[in-house]
Order: C-alpha cells, then structure tokens, then sequence
C-alpha cells in the first residue's frame, strides 16, 4: 500500500467516527488536590476509578515519599534488580488475597495480557464472558487460545460451550463488570470448573478492595476466594495508585517471572508506588472507606431508579445510565458537563453500536450535596429528552 493511500485510509476512517459520533478527542483537565478543574471551573467527577478517595490522601502520600530517592530504577527486575519495596509488596497483596504468591505488574492491563498469553497457547480453549474488559480480550488473542465466548453471565450457555472440549480449559472472567457494574456468577463458574477440570482466572480490578472482608475482593464476597485459581487486580482503582498485579501459588509466580513478556520486557515500578500501595492497603483494610462508599452508591442508585433511569443490574459502585443513542450521550455528557458534572459516555466498542450508557463511577469523597445536585440535574436534562 502506498503512503498516500495510507493517508486517506486514516482520513477516512477518522472522518466515518466523527459521522457515526464515536470521534474521541483529549480534555484538557487539571487536578488540584484532588479537585478536577476543567477551564478553570471546579467539577464533581465521575469519571474516577479511586473508588476509596485514597489517590489524594495526602498522609499516604507523605508516607510514602519519606524515602524517595529515585524516580524509576530504570530497568526491569530481572536485569535491574529487585529491590525489598516489590517484596514488601507482594508479600502483602498475598496476605490481602489469601494466597501463596503475587507478582507486581506495571499495569493492570499488562498484568491480565502477561497472564493470559503465558499461561494459555493454542492447544488450550479459553471461555470468557462477552463483557468482559478489553484487556482480557486482547490477552485471549495474544495467548493463541481457541476462544469461546459465553453469554455475559449465563451458565447454561457456558456449560453448553465446556460440553466436549478437551485438553487445557480457561473460564476467565471480571469480578465486577466495568460498564454493567454488575457481579460475576463466580459460585456457579467455579462448580463448572471443577465439573469440567478447567482453570479459573478472574480478573477483580473493580471489586479489589471494595468487597469482600476488609475488601479482599469479589471472590472472597462470594465466599470462593480459595477456588480461584489466578487472581489478577489493579492498583490505580480502590488503591488510588498506579500499577497492576497478579496473586496465586508459588509456582503460577515462578512461571510468570520465567514466560510472561509483559514483565520480562518491562521497565519496573516505580518504588515510591509501591510504598503509596502499602500505605493505601493499610488504610483500605480498615473498612472505614467502603462504608462510606456504599452509603453514596445506595443514595444515587436509589435517586437515579425513583426518578426514572435504568441503571441495569448494577450491585457496585459502577452505575450506568442507559441512553442508547451515541449522538444523545454526548450531548449528555456535554449538557453536564456545562452543570459542572463530570460524566464521560461510553460508546462503541466499549459497548455495542446503539447502546450508548452514561457511567458514574462513585467515591467516598463525593458528598452528599454532590449527589443530590447530580440527580437534580439528572433529572431535569432526562425530562428535556424525554427519556423519563
């Protein structure tokens, strides 16, 4: 192909997104203290992950740059060294998930793409759920797997699919859904597991330190947390940090250290992340964040459901609103916006052509005149569109 057709492809390509309203573009934003500024106007924002409000806890984030000498060590573990702070680490995130081992990856998406594509290749069949995040999908097709893809939820449909398959069987799915904000079937995919002899991964980056006992996690809500056989999470969500990881048996660690190219090839984290982790898990395990995390998500769910809006079968702190259009999403999101509401609309591949959701991502430092604001307006921009 020649570089001027290349250059129309691009043209084009970018031209059809702008048409069929799924263009993105950058918002210039700035963070002071944990504030989210846009053109200068404080907003309420929903579009974080730091579910607990840890991310500007400034005790944490004194604490962990009492020692800060560097940076980045500049290399990866293997070739750089591995320094006591990573062993610190895991060695706490496997307490805080019950298991023998954990491996600290940059990101939580390297963390699901190192573990899939290492532990899978083509003689294995791996069964993952249609709603499941991109990370996991791109970690399927990385890994070479034969992949068979189950109705989101619906175990009928993956026992219909594990029927007859042999060799190496994966079932990978989320603890919570990042759209849906739903749960995971896990008690039913975990019997299936042990029905049909096939490994279980979960990948729990927006149940992790939100659920569970002293926020352990989905699979210790769910009282199957022994059962799961590769737990992967990130750090940048209920942690407020940044980085990925990945908890399981000393064995699962050791090969992953030895297979995984996400990790091999990869500079190493930051220390003085790995010492705001620490920090944050201490915080985390107290409990004292979720409940007021819980006591927002029961508030806005119950306000968005008695206006009139149909969040789905959300049960987290992931509520979406369900628009459909993408054109009418972004005027939403748009609308809001200008109301001093942070809310980005998802669209596309992130969910399917014409089922465009609004996504509100909660936190325990929103408040409750915060909330009560949103739903007003909420309420009056669905009443304009006639959506309620």
């Amino acid at each position: 192909m020649k570089l001027a057709s290349i250059r129309e492809f691009i043209k084009a390509d970018l031209s059809n997104l702008k048409t069929d309203n799924l263009y993105r573009k950058l918002r210039p934003v700035d963070n002071q203290k944990g504030h989210l500024l846009v053109n200068g106007k404080k907003i309420i924002n929903f579009n974080s992950n730091d579910y607990l409000g840890l991310a500007a806890n400034q005790e944490i984030i004194k604490n962990s740059l009492n020692d800060f000498n560097e940076i980045s060590q500049c290399s990866s573990r293997l070739v750089g060294g591995n320094s006591t702070v990573f062993e610190n680490l895991e060695k706490t995130l496997s307490m805080h998930r019950k298991t023998e081992a954990s491996l600290a990856y940059t990101t939580g998406y390297s963390a699901v793409l190192g573990t899939l594509s290492s532990v899978a290749d083509m003689n294995t069949t791996i069964f993952s759920d249609e709603l499941n995040h991109a990370s996991i999908i791109d970690g399927c097709r990385l890994s070479c797997a034969k992949i068979k893809v189950f109705r989101h939820n619906n175990m009928e449909h993956l026992l219909k699919l594990l029927r007859g398959v042999k060799g190496k069987k994966i079932i990978v799915t989320e603890g919570i859904f990042s759209i849906e904000g739903d749960m995971s079937n896990l008690k039913s995919i975990c019997k299936l597991a042990k029905e049909f002899g096939a490994f279980t991964i979960i990948d729990d980056s927006h149940g992790d330190f939100v659920f569970g006992t002293h926020g352990s996690g989905t699979p210790s809500e769910l009282n199957v947390n022994n059962l799961i056989d590769i737990h992967i999470s990130s750090l940048s969500k209920g942690l407020g940090c940044f980085g990925g990881y990945v908890a399981s048996s000393n064995m699962v660690r050791e090969y992953l250290i030895n297979s995984s190219r996400q990790f091999i090839f990869t500079s190493a984290l930051p220390t003085h992340l790995c010492n705001f982790a620490i920090e944050a898990i201490s915080i985390a395990k107290k409990g004292v964040q979720q409940t007021k995390l819980f006591k927002n998500v029961q508030m806005v769910r119950n306000g968005l459901r008695k206006i009139g809006y149909n969040t789905g079968n959300s049960v987290s702190q992931i509520i979406p609103i369900q628009i459909g259009s993408e054109k009418l999403a972004m005027e939403f999101a748009s609308k809001l916006l200008e109301k001093g509401i942070f809310v980005h609309p998802m669209r596309f591949p992130t969910v399917r052509k014409g089922r465009s959701v609004l996504r509100l991502s909660l936190s325990a430092s929103h408040t409750k005149a915060e909330l009560v604001y949103t739903l007003e307006e909420l309420y009056n921009l669905g009443r304009k569109h006639k959506l309620l």
